[in-house]
């Protein structure tokens, strides 16, 4: 199985997961090969060069998935959006066609550099999408879908048992990921504390919608 890998601080409890539960040192080794930006990973799995990941929304429309995705409840911090002139952010597809739905205008701001320029703006002038998106529907946003080409039985076997409440991650890869993004241990793990990954009832209906509005 080719996996790709979103190498944002959003995914970080589900690779912690995998990392465990993954006993291919070759596989492992694919996952880290692989790794990239929401947008790239989306090219990947649609030119078959991966068997499966977690792709965009917008980019999930004709795909095989399974119930697991990257949910926003309400704010989400990691999508950001700073009222002015139009500028999408190249990493994410999702994003950009979720600032136009809601028709609002400025520059995209995603990831890691996005929750970065929360902490270090807290005071100017920024708009959460996912909660602008849950005060216009009243539903959690979709951001990516884990999608698959192949492989189903060996994907639904590694991810069944995986609960972001049961998963420790770390003190050493916090380290590291925070030495990367400049972001503290504490503010990662509060951000994580927003992140759910179960695509439920409500996440069905909230990602049918958002691609209705994007056809």
């Amino acid at each position: 199985m080719i996996f790709a890998k979103i190498d944002f601080i959003n995914l970080l409890p589900f690779h912690v997961y995998i990392k465990k539960n993954i006993r291919s040192t070759q596989t492992k080794a694919i996952i880290e090969y692989k790794k990239s930006y929401p947008s790239l990973i989306n090219k990947k799995l649609k030119k078959r060069k991966v068997d499966s990941a977690f792709i965009s929304s917008i980019a999930s429309r004709h795909e095989k998935k399974l119930d697991l995705g990257i949910i926003a409840k309400k704010d989400v911090l990691s999508v950001l959006l700073i009222p002015g002139i139009d500028e999408k952010d190249y990493q994410s597809e999702t994003s950009n066609a979720l600032a136009k739905v809601l028709k609002l205008n400025g520059k995209v701001l995603i990831g890691d550099k996005a929750l970065k320029y929360y902490h270090e703006n807290k005071k100017t002038s920024f708009i959460d999408l996912a909660q602008e998106w849950n005060d216009k529907y009243k539903l959690p946003f979709v951001f990516a879908v884990l999608c698959y080409s192949s492989n189903k039985k060996e994907l639904t076997k590694l991810t069944k048992k995986f609960n972001k409440n049961h998963i420790k991650i770390p003190t050493y890869i916090l380290n590291q990921y925070s030495k990367r993004t400049g972001i503290s241990n504490k503010d990662i793990l509060d951000y994580l504390k927003k992140i759910d990954y179960n695509i439920g009832i409500k996440e069905k209906r909230s990602l049918k919608l958002f691609l209705k509005l994007t056809k």
